[in-house]
């Protein structure tokens, strides 16, 4: 073999060798190698269509500080937690101390009695760019209802739970903390053959809402009015129930008759 020959199969040789250490560092790299911040942002779990099929799980690999962090001891003021009463503690659903907002929304025990919330319910992944909307080429269309303005999560998913209880559209004389010994304290009084087709959605455990609701009418208050985040009410889809009269009032007359299709119990987990 002449010594240009030699030298062209040494080089080849080489090419080849470089080419299968690169491949075999791409797939047999370690997967728990730390990557920069940016590589995180920009992960396809933050995006759809994969953040539609993420699981807890995979969230919490990451984020699992939510879970872990802790209520502070005492304000800087220094007014202590537990000389203070929180927001949503003015109910009798809540028991204990004070708790982190997304440990009492996945993993407390009433939580974990009422509802199936997943982090995939709040958070549907965002655009970095958009945080601001008309920001990039991928700008959420002037006119649509999902705008979240700096929000990672989109206001009426918080509204369904947390909206102001709407007495005026059911012809009651005032707000439920006022009228309810009027109605015996009990929601049942009239829902039990009105509107009796409720919470069927997949992020809440309507079996268990409904036995509790009979006994404690703040189980329902405290979605429905018992810790307001807003001062409008959500506007309910009215699913059809038996002896649903035919006639639509005209607060209700723009409202759809199903829930939003990913809340669909049909919708897998």
């Amino acid at each position: 073999m002449s010594k240009r020959n030699l030298l062209k199969w040494g080089f080849a040789c080489v090419a080849v060798i470089v080419a299968i250490m690169a491949a075999w560092g791409y797939f047999a790299r370690d997967e728990k190698e730390p990557t920069d911040y940016l590589r995180s942002v920009y992960d396809p779990i933050h995006f759809k269509p994969a953040i539609e099929t993420a699981t807890n799980q995979q969230c919490l690999t990451c984020h699992q500080e939510i879970l872990t962090s802790k209520v502070l001891a005492q304000s800087e003021a220094g007014v202590k937690t537990t000389d203070a009463i929180a927001w949503y503690q003015r109910l009798s659903t809540y028991t204990g101390p004070q708790d982190t907002f997304h440990r009492r929304h996945l993993v407390t025990e009433y939580s974990n009695q009422v509802m199936s919330l997943k982090c995939t319910t709040c958070h549907q992944g965002n655009e970095p760019r958009d945080e601001a909307p008309g920001t990039s080429a991928t700008a959420i269309p002037q006119g649509s209802n999902d705008v979240k303005l700096r929000k990672h999560v989109n206001p009426d998913i918080c509204l369904m739970c947390h909206g102001q209880f709407p007495y005026q559209t059911m012809a009651l004389p005032g707000p439920w903390h006022e009228i309810k010994d009027m109605m015996g304290n009990n929601c049942m009084t009239c829902h039990a053959s009105i509107r009796t087709n409720r919470h069927q959605v997949n992020y809440l455990k309507a079996a268990e809402i409904e036995k509790l609701g009979t006994e404690n009418a703040d189980v329902c208050y405290g979605c429905h009015g018992g810790r307001p985040w807003y001062r409008i009410a959500f506007p309910y889809p009215r699913h059809a129930w038996e002896g649903m009269p035919e006639e639509i009032p005209d607060w209700a007359k723009n409202r759809p008759n199903q829930s939003e299709a990913r809340f669909q119990k049909s919708v897998a987990k």
